[in-house]
């Protein structure tokens, strides 16, 4: 497993990293080895925030964030998110009876570690819509004010200056994001 650490507006001690590499290390039963995990910490003033994206060689990738007013708090309470979607994902794939050569369950005992909801263990993917529309080239604001005028939280689109398709969204603490294809 590769960890890459790196920090925002915070100078990171070796003290942090090591706790991150604990908790991360913590995983690694799960996790194929080349498997990439990105580890973001910044802080602005009493709230420390902590972001882990799992990059894995196939299949979906993983992430969770946490702000806390302590960051090792916010470390633990990432670590037991991260925990439990590996979990979840593990468990989907069994009842799906899949295989995903990056994540790894061998010898891994479910039964007592995290509790699920009911909900969470019986939970099966409905796919309830299945909606087609044509796109028209455009930008990312006029995406966005396509956005805004249909009242959703995200729009798919023809980026005209690249011509890929991107997903311009609202932001939980306001604002607009662009995902786009790498």
């Amino acid at each position: 497993m590769n960890i890459i650490i790196s920090g925002k507006q915070l100078e990171l001690t070796d003290g942090i990293k090591g706790a991150i590499e604990e908790k991360i290390e913590r995983l690694d039963f799960y996790l194929h080895p080349e498997t990439e995990v990105k580890v973001t910490v910044s802080a602005k003033k009493a709230r420390q925030k902590i972001e882990v994206t799992i990059i894995p060689i196939s299949g979906p990738i993983i992430r969770a964030e946490d702000i806390e007013e302590n960051l090792y708090a916010a470390i633990d309470v990432v670590y037991d998110k991260l925990n439990k979607q590996l979990r979840r994902y593990k468990n989907r794939l069994q009842d799906k009876h899949q295989d995903n050569e990056s994540i790894r369950f061998q010898g891994v005992d479910l039964s007592d570690e995290v509790d699920f909801d009911e909900d969470d263990e019986n939970l099966e993917i409905v796919i309830e819509r299945h909606k087609k529309f044509d796109m028209k080239p455009m930008s990312a604001e006029e995406a966005v004010l396509q956005m805004e005028l249909i009242e959703h939280d995200f729009y798919m689109f023809r980026n005209v200056d690249t011509d890929e398709l991107s997903i311009v969204y609202k932001r939980r603490n306001g604002g607009y994001g662009i995902i786009e294809h790498e």
